[in-house]
């Protein structure tokens, strides 16, 4: 099939001709396709880019290793975003363990160590990098089953159903998650937007 050809294909049958001929162009047109919705829906959950990009690579290698998985009973949206949702928990979850430390066990092999200071990065000099990085946090501090759902449906556009199947809730449950989750980011981000 030439190029153009696949191009012009949607993502089901995209994946449809990866899994039947192994065409490996197809799988490219699908990572260019999702490469950037995935790293915004991650990010929006880690706040971490290196970390998320990390995420987003595994997600296409697992898409890559398990393409004979997908049935196409679902969209193929439903199920990459459900396996970087599954990565992207997890490794909340490790991170979420990892910092608790001690900071006298930071660095005790090395005499002169520094302990990595995030907060005062150059790129968060402007207003709208520091406007991000409170949304971000906020993010960080709404509820996990809440926080997914309001990413999925607010930064990522899918549909309700769309989320139900990917979160394997009812459709009521999603919009319930989704109006608590609102309510929970503007509380914390009311002193934001009342400058």
């Amino acid at each position: 099939m030439t190029d153009r050809r696949l191009n012009e294909l949607n993502d089901e049958e995209l994946i449809l001709e990866f899994q039947q001929n192994d065409t490996l162009h197809a799988f490219e047109i699908l990572v260019q396709r999702y490469k950037n919705p995935l790293m915004n829906y991650v990010y929006r959950f880690l706040g971490d880019y290196e970390t998320s990009s990390d995420v987003v690579q595994e997600t296409m290698i697992k898409v890559y290793k398990n393409k004979d998985s997908y049935k196409s009973i679902a969209k193929f949206s439903t199920w990459i975003y459900t396996i970087a949702g599954n990565l992207a928990r997890t490794e909340y979850q490790r991170r979420k363990r990892r910092n608790i430390f001690s900071i006298n066990s930071y660095g005790e092999n090395d005499e002169t160590y520094d302990i990595p200071d995030e907060q005062y990065r150059p790129d968060v000099l402007t207003d709208s990098k520091i406007k991000d990085k409170i949304i971000q946090a906020a993010f960080k501090k709404v509820s996990g089953a809440y926080r997914n759902v309001v990413i999925l449906r607010d930064v990522q556009g899918l549909s309700y159903e769309e989320i139900a199947e990917i979160t394997n809730v009812s459709v009521g449950t999603v919009k319930s998650r989704i109006n608590r989750g609102r309510a929970q980011l503007q509380k914390l981000l009311k002193d934001i937007y009342n400058e």
